[in-house]
């Protein structure tokens, strides 16, 4: 059997093992199979190991808050070295990547929202606008951060222009400045507006959102967030994180496998698991 799973602490609200294994299913890979694996952060090290030398797993995802715990304890690759966090761990080499980047950007395309030349306004400074940020850069977006915490944004882009060079065509402003700057997309990436909180956007209220905007929160639970709620009522286009999620999850998929996700079947899987939750 052809073990893989999720570590977290906790990790019983995930999808992922009906996405995975709804995914197994469909392709006849009847010899994988996809579970929780809870662990501690205390004991991030000895949990890897014991997942790999006694429980059989030949990978693992890997969720709030380990991702950046095992970097440590694997061989990250470039993009996870220069995110700072791991989310898929191939136990087979002892590598460690980040698929968020590529989930995130493979679902703006999947939407038709062209990245190239655009300017794009972050919301947030923490791990998932990290990658946001580098996916966007290496795409060629022009990318305005926007965080509650200025200090803390210009410290994430610093060190994004360390360890990946990032830095031109990324800038820092206030909400008010960076809606001046007409961007044609706004991605959220704080996690204000996630369940059980859904009634909270991260948008100040006083400053309207840009006219035909096109509005990608991350947040998937809800499907439609308070934030995608303002976007379409401002007349613009909104996009929910239940994608990223999904194709973050396709490309490790991949990755074990060695097979090419059925993306479609992890979608209604995963919009199946979130409807069972409410």
């Amino acid at each position: 059997m052809n073990k893989v799973g999720i570590i977290g602490w906790p990790v019983t609200h995930s999808i992922s093992p009906a996405m995975h294994n709804a995914a197994y299913a469909a392709l006849g890979l009847t010899d994988w199979s996809y579970e929780l694996a809870p662990v501690p952060p205390d004991i991030v090290g000895k949990g890897l190991r014991i997942l790999r030398d006694e429980g059989g797993f030949i990978g693992v995802n890997v969720t709030v808050p380990l991702k950046e715990a095992v970097m440590p304890h694997v061989r990250p690759d470039e993009r996870a070295r220069a995110i700072g966090a791991v989310n898929t761990i191939d136990f087979r080499n002892g590598s460690g990547t980040n698929t968020d980047v590529i989930g995130f950007i493979d679902d703006l395309r999947a939407h038709d929202v062209s990245v190239p030349g655009a300017t794009v306004m972050v919301l947030g400074a923490g791990g998932a606008a990290r990658a946001a940020v580098y996916g966007l850069a290496k795409a060629g977006a022009r990318v305005i951060v926007v965080n509650r915490t200025m200090q803390k944004a210009q410290v994430m882009l610093a060190d994004l222009a360390l360890s990946a060079g990032i830095f031109t065509g990324v800038e820092v402003k206030t909400l008010d400045e960076a809606v001046e700057m007409s961007p044609s997309l706004v991605v959220n990436c704080t996690s204000v507006g996630m369940w059980p909180k859904v009634d909270e956007s991260p948008w100040i209220e006083g400053i309207p959102l840009p006219a035909g905007i096109v509005v990608y929160d991350m947040v998937y639970r809800p499907e439609v967030t308070r934030l995608m709620q303002q976007a379409e009522a401002a007349g613009g286009r909104a996009i929910g994180g239940l994608g990223m999620l999904v194709r973050q999850g396709a490309a490790a998929f991949t990755l074990w496998t060695g097979r090419e996700a059925p993306v479609e079947v992890m979608l209604t899987a995963g919009r199946e698991a979130l409807a069972a939750r409410l």
